[in-house]
């Protein structure tokens, strides 16, 4: 009964901790989702400003104009609400982390949301621009450009997603480093195949054209570089780690 206890008490603030998550995340949309259309005609502009004179969107399902703007101001509430949602996940491990982990784990949180934000605003502004003005340059003559809102809508999460993961990369190197499962100098070596995975991973998680893979393939090299020199500071010491625990068990 007493080791249920605990495991009981774990349980409940894990929900707790959810359901406050889940709480932020319908508490922003809430408060934006009366902007649904404007959000989405934000979204838009990058191919509006790309189509021909007079081309225009078009809605193919009778409740697209409703549940288009919908379902991206739910996920925009998601993207808002990431801070707390991370904040809710760092007050339920920290206090089974050490101190030498509760001083890397914070400062990785917060560089991490960053990040994933910097992802977004990189495809917005710089991704979609070319991307759109290349797609639509190329329709054959006689073809009209008008886009369906609900494939569109997937696409630009799809690169949403896609350059937000990407921007994590430095984390991810910092991570592996410091948890001892490789090295900066191990990951040096490797360079040549992460270069190669790097295009693979833009085909992959990209639509199928040049200009999309390779924006996103160039980031991650460079991210990549980034998390390398910021893995150095970062990298697992025995003796260090051995002087941590020791202190912590005090």
């Amino acid at each position: 009964m007493s080791q249920q206890q605990p495991l009981i008490s774990h349980l409940l603030e894990l929900r707790n901790r959810l359901l406050r998550a889940t709480a932020s995340v319908l508490i922003v949309f809430l408060a934006i989702v009366y902007w649904a259309k404007d959000i989405y005609h934000y979204i838009a502009v990058p191919l509006l400003k790309t189509m021909p004179t007079g081309g225009t969107m078009i809605a193919t399902d009778v409740a697209a104009p409703f549940f288009a703007p919908f379902k991206l101001t739910l996920v925009l509430a998601f993207f808002i609400a990431i801070p707390y949602v991370l904040y809710q996940i760092w007050a339920f491990v920290a206090p089974g982390l050490y101190k030498h982990e509760k001083r890397l784990i914070a400062p990785l949180l917060f560089s991490s949301t960053v990040l994933f934000y910097l992802g977004i605003i990189f495809a917005y502004f710089v991704v979609f621009p070319l991307v759109f003005s290349f797609f639509t340059s190329v329709a054959p003559e006689g073809v009209q450009v008008a886009t369906d809102i609900n494939s569109y809508l997937n696409f630009v999460l799809k690169l949403f997603f896609a350059f937000g993961l990407a921007f994590e990369i430095p984390i991810a190197v910092v991570l592996l480093c410091w948890a001892g499962v490789t090295t900066p100098a191990d990951l040096k070596a490797q360079r040549p195949y992460i270069i190669v995975g790097a295009f693979v991973v833009g085909m992959l998680l990209t639509p199928p054209d040049v200009i999309s893979q390779t924006m996103l393939a160039v980031p991650m090299l460079l991210l990549f570089e980034g998390g390398l020199f910021a893995a150095r500071f970062y990298s697992k010491k025995p003796d260090a780690e051995e002087t941590e625990t020791s202190e912590d068990s005090q």
